[in-house]
């Protein structure tokens, strides 16, 4: 199971103030060089945390895999076709959301969705689409050429009590197990920290990748952005 992390609530921080600083730039090469396989960045189209800024120079500078989630929108893939992420991860965008709030809906918008993907790949991108555990939307992303899906795991994560959490995570093993017999990839994020994590890790044969980002940033706070990267990373492990 990989770890890519989600730099998006650095700059949060850094527009809060309209300043320069946290650079999430920064924090995204301190945390690849810290060990992570990866950097996951919502370009929204209201450009609320991320600016096009921070991405071009993320496709510079990152030596490891860049993930850019993104809506079905003309005017980011677009974007995307200029800059070629290693992955577009497309999610659903409401522009009230704090943060993205659930999964896309894929049997409700298939043509839109196929229409993004082939644009997409016409620009040699690989697209991931984030969706629920539910094994009709897998058929569904199987169906219009989605290369992974990426699981939202935030009913998992809100959870308080533990056989609520297990009940969850059986529901994400066999929506996992599901996509990973028609070929794609699979990947999950959304609420995950430094305590769910050891419960999440029970499913490191199912899933391939997972994306974390505010818990890490948080914790960066207080031991700094390699310890906080490093301690994730062993937790993944089981260490």
């Amino acid at each position: 199971m990989r770890l890519c992390i989600n730099v998006d609530h650095v700059a949060t921080l850094r527009n809060a103030r309209g300043e320069t600083q946290p650079d999430p730039v920064t924090f995204a090469l301190m945390a690849e060089e810290a060990g992570a396989d990866g950097v996951v960045v919502h370009l929204r189209e209201d450009r609320r945390h991320i600016k096009d800024r921070d991405l071009y120079l993320l496709r510079d500078l990152l030596k490891t895999k860049l993930d850019l989630e993104m809506a079905c929108s003309d005017e980011i893939i677009k974007i995307a076709g200029k800059i070629v992420p290693e992955l577009a991860t497309l999610v659903p965008e409401k522009r009230q959301e704090l943060t993205t709030e659930g999964g896309l809906n894929v049997l409700d918008n298939m043509a839109m969705v196929s229409d993004t993907i082939n644009r997409l790949h016409d620009s040699d991108i690989k697209v991931s689409l984030f969706i629920e555990p539910d094994i009709n939307q897998i058929d569904a992303s199987k169906e219009i050429g989605a290369d992974f899906i990426e699981i939202h795991t935030g009913v998992f994560a809100n959870y308080v009590r533990e056989e609520d959490k297990i009940e969850e995570l059986e529901r994400i093993s066999i929506a996992a197990k599901h996509a990973k017999k028609l070929g794609m990839g699979v990947n999950a994020g959304h609420g995950l920290n430094y305590h769910n994590i050891k419960l999440f890790r029970e499913l490191n044969n199912e899933i391939d990748e997972v994306s974390i980002g505010h818990a890490v940033i948080a914790k960066a706070l207080f031991v700094g952005v390699d310890r906080a990267v490093k301690e994730m990373l062993e937790l993944i492990e089981g260490k």
